[in-house]
């Protein structure tokens, strides 16, 4: 038998675009057939049966027909449309940050059950807790670890032996940490080489290095149990922000957005609690 001419699958909408004047190329994470593109006819007009099914951060269940080049969406209907996530600006820029992670990682074709699973359980967390940074967190170093991609956490990936209690550094091009030794030996060749300051591994401190490896190995629901200070929080987003940076070779779009939106919303905070404090907090 011969593959079948039509299909149906979940999907995750990662992104669209705009195909002519009335439809829409949607790029679609699925459990069974990975990430896939597909033509949705239509999907532009005012009264389109697709229209809101095919929008990115929207779960739906999809009818699809093989085509020549791209397939076609027939038919849709959204299962979770993620409405607390998109009514809420700093949410939905979280969302688009996980779909932007999804969707430069992968290419199209394959398996993509493991992964969808853990995308669209992070968007219901994201929907419950208002977007906390530790939900993306949890997101990323699991993500890294689906797509092969974990970062050595226990071992130097310089000499192996165990990391110590001490900070120990990140290198990304290597893989994983390396510790203090290994650090100051590669500083050493870098700055031979002339190359020192475009290749220095930025320190983790023990306490990050504590959080990430528990991050690692437990479910979503521990990881928002752990309590951040701001200034652990600032260092495990930035070491990992440079592992995903290094891995890809640029920084995302939605990540310069979410990073605006966190400065706004610092400043916002910090304007607030001055006016409190010069009105007496009344």
């Amino acid at each position: 038998m011969g593959t079948p001419r039509t299909f149906q699958t979940q999907g995750i909408i990662l992104k669209q675009m705009k195909l002519g004047e009335f439809d829409k190329i949607v790029t679609i994470y699925t459990p069974e057939h990975g990430k896939l593109k597909a033509v949705a006819k239509g999907a532009c007009r005012p009264k389109s049966k697709l229209g809101g099914n095919v929008e990115p951060l929207t779960h739906s269940l999809l009818f699809l027909a093989r085509g020549r080049n791209l397939d076609i969406v027939t038919q849709s209907q959204t299962i979770n449309g993620f409405l607390a996530l998109k009514s809420d600006l700093w949410c939905m820029a979280c969302g688009l940050y996980l779909l932007e992670l999804v969707d430069c990682f992968t290419a199209e074709g394959g398996e993509g059950g493991s992964l969808f699973q853990l995308l669209l359980d992070t968007l219901g967390q994201l929907s419950d807790t208002n977007g906390t940074e530790t939900i993306l967190r949890y997101f990323e170093i699991h993500l890294l670890h689906q797509l092969g991609y974990r970062p050595q956490l226990r071992r130097c990936v310089g000499c192996d032996l165990p990391l110590q209690a001490v900070v120990n550094f990140v290198s990304p091009a290597r893989g994983g940490l390396l510790c203090p030794h290994c650090n100051d030996e590669q500083a050493r060749l870098h700055a031979q080489a002339g190359t020192r300051a475009t290749n220095a591994s930025p320190p983790v401190s023990v306490e990050a290095l504590k959080v990430l490896r528990l991050w690692q190995g437990c479910d979503c629901a521990t990881a928002r149990r752990v309590r951040l200070h701001p200034e652990l929080a600032s260092e495990l987003e930035r070491t990992l922000h440079e592992y995903i940076e290094h891995i890809l070779q640029r920084e995302l779009r939605s990540l310069a957005w979410l990073k605006e939106l966190g400065k706004a919303s610092y400043q916002h905070a910090r304007s607030a609690e001055a006016l409190d404090n010069n009105t007496g907090g009344d």
